[in-house]
């Protein structure tokens, strides 16, 4: 490197980011030296002053780091930080700074929380930020945050979170594309309005009965877990939408058409059937869709789903080309009535691949009649994947059942597999 000119070296260390790696190339040569001030990126890892033994606090020497750089862009800290250092980290960098990743580590620290300026509040220093990633938050007060114009991209992972302090974080995000709320506690009653935002991510945690109104008038990418009640009216340009509700129940959805949707994931343990067969029907363009919820029951009692006509649910979904099923949409497809009557010329015309996954030996007979009609009626079909989970059955029928199944692969072995 001693033969290339300086701005090529300058070049090339710019892309150093690594706290350790920047304070080493510092003491290479004076000629190094005077390179780091065209760092772009600075990163503290986790561990960074593990071995630290000296007198200064890793707020001071962030800050002599920070402060050496001519016009930081990004910034991400792991280790840990008091409010005060980050405050002056962010007065030095405030205006040149667009990402901005933090470990805040204060989810059990309520007291340092009512502190201020609270290590929320510092943020608003750096009003130029395109990108905000936060790591163990803890918002029970609002933010004293002034808008952030340029803001596209914030992300908080890991929070506890109160309704009011959370609405006005985001009042002050207004020009979002994307939002992800990941492993967040504490949201009971929720309300997005963002007339920029596309992408965006919920997953709350608890017990399982937050609500959701979303207005968003250009979201494409929609994931929702822990909500029980759910309303988007605005989705002319959603194309993939999850909903999820591992510890509670889902009971109810509105969404408008979802005439661009390509891939729907409906996932919980229990739905009333209601805001199942709405999903359905909205979701008729689907060409991708995910069904795994155990039992339907509008209050306490866990029931089964009702029986589905197989002819007429995949002639609601023309467009179909994948589709993993779960027990219990299986066995409402499977029922007697359900390939009484198919029509002539029916067909399944665009499903590839589907995955369906088997719990019990129950009406084994109509399973194995729809998995043959599935083959017979699906021309263009590529792939049928049969997965045996957790059949619980002292009884003959089940190892009947599963030779059908082994039988039923041999002879079609170019589409079928089992797992």
């Amino acid at each position: 490197m001693d033969s290339l000119p300086d701005a090529i070296v300058q070049y090339i260390l710019s892309h150093i980011n690594n706290a350790r790696d920047v304070a080493v190339c510092n003491t290479v040569s004076k000629r190094w030296k005077e390179s780091m001030p065209f760092i772009r990126s600075l990163y503290f890892p986790r561990n960074s002053f593990d071995k630290h033994s000296g007198s200064d606090g890793t707020d001071n020497i962030v800050m002599e780091m920070v402060s050496s750089i001519a016009y930081l862009e990004e910034l991400v800290v792991y280790s840990p930080f008091t409010s005060a250092g980050l405050a002056s980290w962010l007065l030095l960098t405030g205006l040149s700074l667009k990402k901005l990743e933090l470990r805040m580590d204060n989810l059990a620290d309520y007291q340092a929380c009512l502190e201020r300026p609270s290590k929320l509040d510092c943020l608003s220093t750096a009003k130029n930020l395109e990108s905000l990633k936060l790591w163990g938050v803890l918002m029970v007060n609002s933010p004293k945050w002034d808008v952030f114009p340029n803001l596209k991209n914030l992300e908080i992972v890991g929070a506890k979170l109160e309704d009011n302090a959370l609405s006005t974080a985001l009042l002050a995000c207004p020009n979002l594309t994307k939002l992800l709320l990941l492993g967040c506690e504490g949201v009971r009653s929720f309300s997005i309005q963002m007339p920029f935002l596309e992408e965006c991510k919920l997953d709350f945690y608890g017990l399982g009965n937050s609500s959701l109104s979303l207005t968003c008038p250009k979201i494409a990418s929609l994931e929702v877990q822990g909500c029980s009640w759910i309303r988007v009216r605005e989705t002319n340009f959603l194309k993939n939408l999850s909903v999820s509700n591992n510890t509670g129940r889902v009971y109810m959805v509105d969404f408008g058409k979802l005439a661009a949707l390509e891939f729907l994931s409906i996932r919980g343990v229990q739905w009333c059937w209601d805001a199942i067969s709405k999903m359905l029907e909205w979701a008729s363009e689907v060409k991708h869709l995910y069904m795994k919820v155990e039992f339907t029951g509008d209050f306490e009692a866990l029931l089964p789903f009702p029986e589905v006509d197989f002819v007429q649910f995949f002639n609601s979904h023309p467009k179909l080309q994948k589709f993993d099923v779960h027990g219990a949409m299986f066995a409402a497809l499977c029922q007697k009535n359900s390939l009484k009557k198919v029509e002539p010329g029916f067909l399944i015309p665009c499903l590839e691949e589907v995955v369906i996954t088997v719990r019990s030996p129950l009406n084994a007979e109509q399973k194995m009649s729809t998995l043959e009609s599935l083959l017979k009626y699906g021309k263009n079909l590529k792939a049928m994947i049969i997965r045996i989970l957790q059949m619980k059955s002292s009884h003959s029928s089940s190892d009947d059942f599963f030779d059908e199944i082994c039988r039923f692969r041999y002879m079609n072995s170019k589409i079928v597999r089992i797992e």
